[in-house]
């Protein structure tokens, strides 16, 4: 599809970048200790993103050779000068905002922009707390004892022909998910599977990758720590 799918499947580490969260010198810190840890990609989204885009996006182009890449809350959150775009669809709940709403509201400007766009399943995962992703979107995750649940899931997402499937527990959420469903979901599909939510060790990192996950997202766990992976 284009470099930023050749990172996805090519995996190891994505860091999340919410710009209401991050002062510019937290930024500049995660960015510089990220690259040194071999990371692929920089996610830039959350559930709620009040400031606008293009100038973070802008800035973070010109500090890295990383690819900037949205991850939207919603179709207010997108700027043409990202290098592309998780065009989530989040197929483990029923919201038609989030399945198919917010995509038709903003596909003529993306058509137009040139940025790369990677279709992709987002299924929320339980992580023991109510996450402001569950919030937003007024859906309920997948129970994490459940990995028949998000198998079928992740598999009707693959027929559907999107591109990707993206395993999140939330941010901020207790628990992340589940090795045994990583590997579930891992067994059941043949495109790039993504993991985040509550990932804050190097250990739990570590662990989603040899589950089977090809791209593991890592948040607020660089920002209370932005040397994580040293």
């Amino acid at each position: 599809m284009g470099i930023v799918y050749d990172k996805i499947v090519e995996g190891g580490l994505a860091i999340l970048l919410d710009p209401d969260k991050e002062s510019q010198v937290n930024v500049d810190a995660i960015v510089a200790n990220g690259q040194q840890a071999g990371a692929s990609l920089l996610l830039v989204g959350g559930s709620l993103v009040t400031k606008p885009l293009d100038d973070f996006v802008l800035n973070l182009r010109a500090k890295t050779s990383l690819p900037v890449v949205l991850f939207p809350g919603s179709a207010m959150q997108f700027t043409p000068n990202a290098d592309g775009i998780l065009l989530l669809s989040l197929i483990s709940g029923r919201n038609p905002d989030f399945l198919i709403g917010h995509h038709v509201a903003i596909a003529p400007m993306l058509k137009h922009s040139g940025v790369e766009v990677v279709p992709t399943g987002y299924i929320l995962i339980d992580g023991g707390a109510t996450t402001s992703v569950q919030y937003m979107s007024q859906t309920m995750p997948i129970p994490a004892t459940k990995p028949e649940i998000a198998v079928a899931t992740a598999l009707a997402g693959e027929l559907l022909g999107l591109k990707a499937i993206y395993l999140e527990a939330g941010s901020g959420s207790k628990n992340t998910v589940p090795a045994n469903l990583i590997e579930a979901v891992r067994k059941a599909i043949s495109v790039p599977l993504i993991v985040g939510g509550g990932i804050r060790t190097k250990q739990q990192y570590s662990d989603a990758r040899n589950a089977g996950a090809n791209l593991v997202v890592v948040g607020n766990g660089l920002e209370d720590n932005p040397q994580m992976f040293r």
